[in-house]
């Protein structure tokens, strides 16, 4: 099992951009110390809470920060950007990266942006601006021929031009960086896309229900194409915490950063949405009676090294197998020290016992 970063990314929402974004920075390079494989970064335009609206500005900044870890918007939401000016900036930055960049991308789920940029998330409007603005950008990648593209959304034209002015920004891998998809829902449609063009399923959420059946609309989208999807590039999300015990990971997580977020906004969130069931164990819990001491106890991967190891490889074997797990990053710039040390932990102490686990489940 390999190992990154999810950074939302999520702060406060008294800290500043300035220092929100030199935080997750300084994740980000100690990430890449501990031989973190890679880091996603979120993008969202109307939440306090996950404040950054240019991911790539992150990690353009990371880059010259960091020797090796790979990095990642995750995801650009595609509805939201004039494809061919995103195509130009995702090759341009791929150039930067000089081959340590992937490309996630999303339709979008936050009903304050579906009103900001005017459009139709309620009836699916996203995902159907996702799946063209894709279909352009990599049309843009791949050919090197003029064309024209008149599409439901956008229109474009790749010109012929001449010796001064012409198409002269193409990704610096080949055909383009690696392209991942997020999913958060029971039976997603953009993990079907991602089944279906070849592209890493990323996984969000908590309910390990939920979790499972992801893999099976990777699957349903595969058929469509006749591809083989291989599970050992199936990233999921997760929130962790790792302490020497038990207690001391439940202090530093329920009582710190990790579980104000929860408190203020990521659960009042999902209720208002009507999508708080994302979170429980059993669909017979009432809403009410999932409170952050509840999704610590059910949903996050706290403990001590053993503990965690131990529920990393339940969802293992729950799912029935998965290659990389991707760490939630909250912000503890104000107690940097407890977190670094999960992260440390999580890398020398519960990975190898994890592995040690799994093996066994693989037998």
């Amino acid at each position: 099992m390999k190992i990154g970063l999810f950074l939302m990314p999520t702060h406060p929402p008294e800290r500043s951009l300035y220092d929100a974004t030199e935080w997750d920075i300084e994740m980000i390079q100690y990430a890449d110390q501990l031989d973190y494989g890679e880091a996603w970064i979120g993008e969202h335009f109307t939440a306090p809470w996950e404040p950054i609206p240019a991911p790539d500005l992150i990690i353009a900044q990371a880059l010259k920060a960091t020797k090796q870890i790979k990095l990642a918007p995750g995801a650009h939401l595609l509805p939201y950007h004039h494809p061919v000016e995103l195509g130009h900036r995702v090759a341009y930055l791929d150039h930067l990266s000089q081959g340590r960049l992937m490309l996630g991308i999303g339709a979008g789920g936050l009903p304050s942006d579906y009103e900001t940029f005017d459009v139709d998330g309620a009836n699916g409007e996203n995902r159907k601006m996702t799946a063209e603005a894709l279909e352009i950008m990599l049309k843009f990648w791949k050919e090197k021929e003029p064309f024209q593209y008149r599409g439901t959304y956008w229109n474009a034209n790749q010109i012929e031009g001449d010796e001064y002015l012409k198409p002269h920004i193409e990704p610096y891998q080949k055909p383009h960086p690696t392209i991942g998809v997020t999913g958060l829902s029971p039976g997603s449609e953009t993990l079907k896309m991602a089944g279906e063009k070849g592209f890493i399923p990323m996984s969000l959420g908590a309910n390990l229900d939920y979790i499972a059946s992801h893999w099976n609309s990777v699957e349903e989208g595969a058929k469509r194409s006749g591809k083989n999807p291989q599970r050992d590039v199936w990233r999921i999300t997760r929130d962790v915490f790792v302490a020497d015990t038990d207690e001391e990971a439940m202090e530093g997580s329920l009582y710190s950063m990790m579980g104000r977020q929860h408190r203020e906004y990521w659960l009042p969130l999902f209720k208002k949405l009507g999508a708080i069931s994302v979170f429980k164990h059993e669909e017979s819990v009432d809403d009410n009676d999932v409170t952050t001491e509840y999704v610590a106890k059910h949903n996050w991967f706290v403990g001590s090294p053993e503990t965690v190891a131990d529920k990393l490889a339940n969802l293992y074997e729950k799912v029935g197998g998965f290659g990389h797990l991707l760490i939630t990053g909250y912000d503890y710039s104000e107690n940097p020290e407890v977190w670094k040390k999960s992260m440390r932990l999580m890398k020398e102490e519960v990975l190898p016992r994890v592995e040690k686990k799994i093996t066994k489940v693989k037998r």
